[in-house]
């Protein structure tokens, strides 16, 4: 969510570290998924995880195939353009095709397009940068984000992650859900403590959602990275399901304790704005 050096949740990459699936006599893993076709998806996924790009061998260790098995597909897959290669620095880099197929996701969901202005009004309202995200499993995802124009602000890219516990984005969605659901997300990817103000007690995170249920909104209060609060509300769907979350946020000493109420209540009516711009329901 915001360019810090925090903690973080063990990435896939250190999950997946293993033997891969037994190869069955046909040629296909356990789940029935093609073997090459499986490897090649874990090489995609572990170097999208490398910003910077990876090698080889770091990404023959990641996936636990043999380094000649892993150049092999590579190959392929550069030749598709899903992957590139700096040939000076031996370093391999997701390619463009692979944008272009992960990008086919949010076009389909046309609640970026359509929140997109929405949200930039509410940016150049209370001079904060503001962003749109949604649940992937047990982990949030940043869909797209309109930044303001201070020179301290917040910064996450699309297609970002970040762990649903800690942030304001992630009470909000996860307030919309009964809490056996809820309680079921934050369990499966952890409840680290990020800063000394994240809620790590189940408890008392019943409580923050039960909270946020009343007021509306959620609340980050430097629970993700220490000087940083984030303010966020849910857009719906037309089954009244929880869809995305829109959320303000920036350095603590701008979004006040004070400030916090009013902001709540912007973000929320932009929420419930996207949410009928989108055709959706909210459940009151």
């Amino acid at each position: 969510m915001v360019e810090t050096h925090s903690k973080k949740a063990p990435s896939r990459r250190q999950v997946r570290r293993g033997r891969p699936a037994a190869q069955l006599a046909n040629g296909e893993t356990g789940n029935g998924s093609v073997q090459s076709l499986d490897r090649a998806l874990r090489l995609l996924e572990s170097i999208s995880e490398h910003e910077h790009g990876v090698t080889l061998s770091d990404l023959a260790q990641e996936t636990a195939l043999p380094p000649s098995t892993a150049h092999r597909l590579l190959k392929s897959l550069e030749a598709r353009q899903f992957v590139r290669q700096d040939s000076e620095r031996g370093l391999w880099f997701i390619g463009v095709r692979a944008f272009t197929v992960g990008s086919a996701f949010v076009r389909m969901r046309d609640i970026v397009a359509i929140a997109r202005p929405i949200i930039r009004r509410l940016v150049d309202e209370v001079d904060e940068s503001a962003n749109l995200a949604m649940l992937d499993g047990n982990r949030l995802v940043y869909l797209s984000q309109i930044e303001c124009r201070q020179m301290i602000r917040a910064h996450a890219l699309p297609g970002a992650g970040a762990m649903a516990h800690c942030s304001g984005v992630g009470k909000a969605l996860l307030a919309a859900l009964p809490d056996e659901r809820a309680l079921a997300i934050v369990t499966a990817a952890g409840m680290p403590a990020l800063t000394e103000k994240t809620i790590t007690d189940v408890d008392r995170y019943l409580q923050a959602l039960a909270t946020v249920r009343v007021q509306g909104y959620g609340v980050d209060d430097e629970e993700q990275s220490l000087g940083m609060r984030c303010v966020a509300a849910v857009v719906y769907d037309e089954n009244t399901d929880p869809v995305a979350a829109v959320s303000v946020t920036g350095p603590s000493a701008r979004i006040t304790s004070a400030r916090i109420a009013a902001l709540g209540a912007k973000v929320r009516a932009v929420a419930d704005e996207v949410t009928a711009a989108v055709g959706g329901r909210h459940p009151d």
